[in-house]
């Protein structure tokens, strides 16, 4: 049961969101005894991996663009059967094994959404959909990033259908049907697939270019050779990759996507190997930026013209935390300005955790940094004295996070970061304020007290 409006919070935590991101910050701060209770809003744990959460972008054919290896918790392995990339499905397997391993649901009340949050003293007051309050001396916010679509408008009527890729689920779908895909990033081009193999004709509408890379190189995962190879500055690896890719590839031009106007790993990686194969064989084509829709045709900025009975826009999401005024956070181009992606500059006791864009896998990232949460609020009630020494850190500090890569300008962009340089930036601001490394065996306190509960039915 959580504490009431009218109880004392006594360094209670209150974290918002039961995907990855929620659970690894809850297994942090149990590690450290710090109370805390959670609220998911859908029925179980998993986060976007559920296609049964209400309002998830994920779809059927959904895979991790990262590799196994590379994609898991930090001591807590994917199982060897999984393959390379896997499955939605088995993703969400592995989230909710997670969980259990952990012992991390006692704490979560489930069917639970989170209406509203406002600053009450130094304390943080949560309203539930229920109506009843809570007070919490910090809350942690783990709702992601991917529940407020963007749909884009074009002059002109369209009378065939129009839909977000939130709303996707499957390739059946596409059956029978012109379709048009609008947005090229790494779910467009998912689905784009799909709609190659189901639909009576595929189109994709670009407005850029693209560097397509390949989910295995040599064999390997792609992302494996780039965590488990040698770690080569941006101006070495880029001509590297560029032209071995060139080697691989071709001029991708040929297949109708347009030059890229930025370099290789200035822009979030489009890793697909299906992609070309569906270009190479005409069952997608590729089409300029959407001028106007005229009933149920669509007109490019070329002047050609496609007869589409499904636009899809795979045009991405707005970041937002819904169940708080925007005045606690300070939003930049759509965008919370949080110190190293996580910690509030004005309200030391809010945290976001996920609100990051990087080329590598969350999961592990998510750790890392769970870890110097769960530190930093135990610091706040047992000492005080490095806390603030953190605190100075939040408000002074501003790192270059970019790896030495000039990231396209766009805002998506303008809060990215390099996966290797933030890890090597966490590791120093760990090291200069004396926190403990994340280590193997490091939860084996908080597994061996899970194992010790009954299983759940």
């Amino acid at each position: 049961m959580t504490s009431s409006s009218t109880d004392t919070n006594a360094g209670r935590v209150c974290i918002v969101g039961a995907g990855p991101a929620g659970l690894s910050a809850a297994r942090a701060l149990k590690r450290l005894g710090i109370p805390y209770d959670q609220y998911e809003r859908h029925s179980d744990v998993g986060g976007i991996w559920d296609l049964d959460n209400p309002g998830t972008p994920m779809y059927e054919s959904a895979h991790f663009i990262s590799s196994r290896k590379t994609s898991g918790f930090f001591d807590f392995p994917m199982p060897e059967t999984f393959p390379d990339y896997p499955g939605n499905r088995q993703i969400l397997a592995y989230t909710r094994s997670f969980a259990d391993a952990f012992g991390l649901r006692g704490a979560i009340r489930f069917d639970c959404p989170v209406q509203n949050i406002e600053r009450a003293g130094d304390d943080w007051e949560v309203t539930l959909a229920d109506g009843t309050t809570h007070t919490y001396a910090a809350v942690i916010c783990a709702t992601g990033v991917t529940w407020s679509p963007r749909t884009p408008e074009h002059p002109g009527t369209f009378t065939g259908e129009i839909r977000h890729s939130s709303t996707y689920r499957a390739a059946t779908e596409f059956r029978g049907k012109r379709v048009l895909i609008v947005g090229l990033g790494n779910s467009g081009a998912d689905i784009a697939c799909d709609a190659a193999a189901s639909a009576d004709a595929a189109f994709v509408s670009v407005r850029r270019g693209y560097h397509v890379i390949p989910k295995h190189l040599f064999g390997i995962p792609t992302d494996e050779l780039n965590a488990h190879g040698p770690e080569l500055p941006a101006r070495v690896l880029r001509p590297v990759l560029t032209a071995l890719l060139r080697v691989l590839q071709g001029d991708l031009r040929k297949y109708g996507l347009p030059k890229p106007d930025h370099k290789l790993l200035e822009s979030h990686p489009l890793l697909n190997s299906q992609l070309l194969h569906h270009l190479q064989h005409g069952d997608v084509a590729i089409r300029p930026d959407v001028a106007s829709l005229d009933g149920n045709r669509v007109r490019f900025v070329d002047g050609t013209e496609e007869e589409i009975d499904l636009i899809l826009y795979a045009t991405g999401y707005d970041w937002s935390i819904p169940y708080m005024d925007k005045k606690y956070f300070q939003w930049q181009d759509g965008r919370p300005d949080l110190y190293l992606s996580t910690f509030n500059r004005d309200h030391h006791n809010l945290i976001g955790l996920g609100y990051i864009e990087f080329n590598s896998s969350a999961y592990t990232i998510f750790d890392h940094i769970s870890n110097l949460v769960a530190q930093y609020l135990h610091d706040q009630r047992h000492n005080r004295q490095r806390a603030e020494k953190f605190d100075r850190l939040i408000a002074e500090d501003r790192p270059q996070l970019s790896g030495g890569i000039h990231f396209i300008d766009s805002a998506r962009h303008r809060s990215y970061v390099d996966s290797h340089a933030y890890k090597k930036y966490l590791v120093e601001v760990r090291n200069r304020m004396g926190w403990r490394e994340l280590t193997p065996g490091m939860f084996d306190n908080v597994r061996r007290s899970a194992s010790r509960k009954p299983a759940r039915a």
